[in-house]
């Protein structure tokens, strides 16, 4: 898949985007991270990513097509509200990701990766009274919106993100670990291998660490 239009990485401050913009910049991709706290600017061109400051939970689906995916030749959704406020849980990992969307869909912006997480949907079995719910809900909604677009969209589902050092081999289907470990390591490199897969379009890829190469795993349905 061509690389040669720069990726758009919503949620640019996040350990798992860092590490993505580290990995495309380093192989020539122009990479625009966006970020709602200037003061994580520094961070962003240290990985070798261009920071754009926008807010994308207060911005409109006009807005976010003016401001964030204009001109990109696909898009990243790593952010996350942070849990603690279901409000804004809501506001951000199910609106605000729709809106986008929907401004991809608007400037030609075909190419769309979810990074969500394991067993997210709409059948995701978190109790109402869990902190957790509200996060299920909203990423459970954005997945099925994804899903039903036009988009050449793909969903990741990393288990339990952890720090450890990443292997570039991931496990999936039966070989995914029991604990789910996953490496933010192995989500970035994931991340970064499918945008250049277009055998991905229209999958969700769920994954652990794990000992099969990244290539090869990609290949697995």
């Amino acid at each position: 898949m061509n690389l040669e239009r720069p990726v758009t990485i919503i949620g640019g401050h996040g350990k798992v985007a860092l590490r993505v913009a580290r990995i495309l910049s380093d192989h020539g991709t122009d990479v625009y991270s966006i970020i709602r706290n200037p003061d994580h600017a520094d961070d962003v061109r240290e990985a070798g990513a261009n920071p754009v400051v926008a807010d994308v939970e207060e911005l409109d689906a006009a807005g976010l097509a003016e401001k964030v995916v204009r001109g990109s030749g696909a898009v990243v959704w790593s952010a996350g509200a942070g849990g603690g406020n279901p409000d804004r849980t809501y506001a951000v990992d199910r609106d605000a990701a729709i809106r986008t969307m929907d401004a991809c869909a608007e400037e030609g912006v075909d190419r769309f990766v979810m990074v969500s997480y394991q067993g997210a949907g709409p059948d995701h079995g978190v109790p109402e009274d869990s902190s957790f719910f509200p996060y299920a809900e909203a990423k459970a909604a954005a997945d099925e919106y994804l899903r039903g677009t036009k988009l050449h969209w793909t969903i990741l589902g990393p288990g339990k993100l952890t720090d450890e050092p990443g292997r570039d081999t991931i496990g999936v289907g039966e070989d995914m670990r029991e604990d789910r470990a996953t490496s933010r390591d192995e989500v970035a490199a994931v991340i970064a291998a499918v945008l250049r897969r277009p055998d991905t379009v229209g999958r969700t890829i769920e994954f652990t660490d794990g000992d099969t190469p990244i290539g090869e795993a990609l290949t697995r349905e």
